[in-house]
């Protein structure tokens, strides 16, 4: 998505991809084979996300596809790749349905959303005391699967879960519905919605001065800018997502460099979208070299799942084997506060 709601996540992460495979390639690419990354847009909108898949698979012939955003944009790919044996790496959604179905091939850089939400919200419902839980969603899979996790939460927790409003990708006023769920009586209040109606939600309950109620937004919510916002619009929001931001890690030199070599090439410090651009980059090429020089579908299955190590830019251990093509399985649960996102607990799923 390099026109639509979730252009915030695409656009930085193309650029640090590229930017990767650039390196590699100046230094002589993979066993002396270069890599080439081919963009399309698809504006997040299903049928341009199908008709892209289908010049990629069919005309381009690639051999993977990296990093593709939306969760009904892929599943919609899906059909088109499995015919044609393509793997599908780390895409920009962290759905379930990313790992379900027939084919082997696909792989996942974090926990699920569904998981991401389960474990943040029950943090909140133990550390904070919310029993009131409601949810604003997109009605598609992406949306559906953070209000399942909402719901689900709660009732394991035994605390209730009152309602939910649904919404256009495109919708930006927010006022009737956050005023129903205030008199509904919600506490926490978990969000699937696109970056600025995410935004939009926050700031409008600020103004309407509810200030007793949390959001909770999932890993699609989990963005440097989103802390950014200036006035302190998003002060206080939780998020749970499968790695840490990127400012409280700058210690780590291997991070540190990577920040400096971005910032050099575009001139911005390296938000959300850009760290699992470059994360997905290179796992992909650590698994390209471990295929050996006679690259197929079956060494490069192979070599994903023989890595095991710290990812510095993700911020946490990747490790994958045979049945187990989730790279990581921790949830971190973060809060902006001073205008960044702090880490506030780390949860291990199953």
């Amino acid at each position: 998505d390099l026109s639509g709601g979730f252009s915030a996540f695409s656009v930085p992460a193309v650029t640090a991809a590229q930017q990767y495979f650039d390196e590699v390639n100046a230094a002589g690419g993979v066993h002396g084979r270069q890599i080439r990354y081919v963009v399309e847009d698809h504006g997040y909108q299903v049928p341009k996300a199908a008709q892209a898949a289908n010049k990629l698979v069919n005309r381009d012939k690639v051999f993977a596809m990296l990093l593709s955003l939306g969760t009904p944009h892929n599943l919609a790919a899906f059909r088109i790749m499995d015919a044609k044996n393509v793997p599908s790496v780390f895409p920009l959604t962290a759905a379930r349905q990313m790992l379900e179905g027939p084919s082997e091939l696909r792989y996942v850089a974090t926990a699920s959303y569904y998981d991401s939400v389960r474990s943040a919200a029950g943090y909140l419902v133990e550390a904070k005391g919310a029993d009131k839980l409601c949810s604003m969603y997109i009605p598609s899979d992406f949306g559906e699967e953070i209000h399942m996790a909402t719901v689900d939460e709660a009732a394991a927790r035994g605390v209730a879960y009152l309602t939910e409003t649904t919404h256009r990708p495109d919708e930006s006023d927010f006022t009737g519905a956050l005023a129903r769920l205030r008199s509904e009586g919600c506490n926490l209040i978990t969000i699937a919605l696109t970056i600025r109606p995410t935004l939009t939600v926050v700031a409008t309950a600020k103004a309407m001065g509810w200030d007793d109620v949390s959001f909770l937004v999932s890993s699609a919510g989990f963005h440097t800018a989103v802390a950014k916002v200036p006035g302190g619009v998003t002060e206080g929001l939780y998020a749970g997502a499968g790695w840490k931001d990127l400012e409280a890690r700058l210690d780590n030199a291997a991070t540190a460099a990577w920040v400096q070599s971005f910032q050099e090439a575009t001139g911005d410090f390296p938000g959300t979208g850009a760290l699992l651009g470059r994360s997905a980059a290179e796992i992909f090429v650590e698994a390209l070299e471990g295929a050996g020089p006679e690259l197929t579908v079956e060494s490069f299955e192979a070599a994903m799942q023989r890595i095991d190590r710290d990812d510095p830019i993700l911020g946490g251990r990747i490790a994958m084997g045979e049945g187990d093509h989730a790279a990581s399985d921790a949830v971190f649960v973060s809060q902006i506060v001073d205008g960044s996102w702090a880490l506030v607990d780390t949860v291990a799923t199953n």
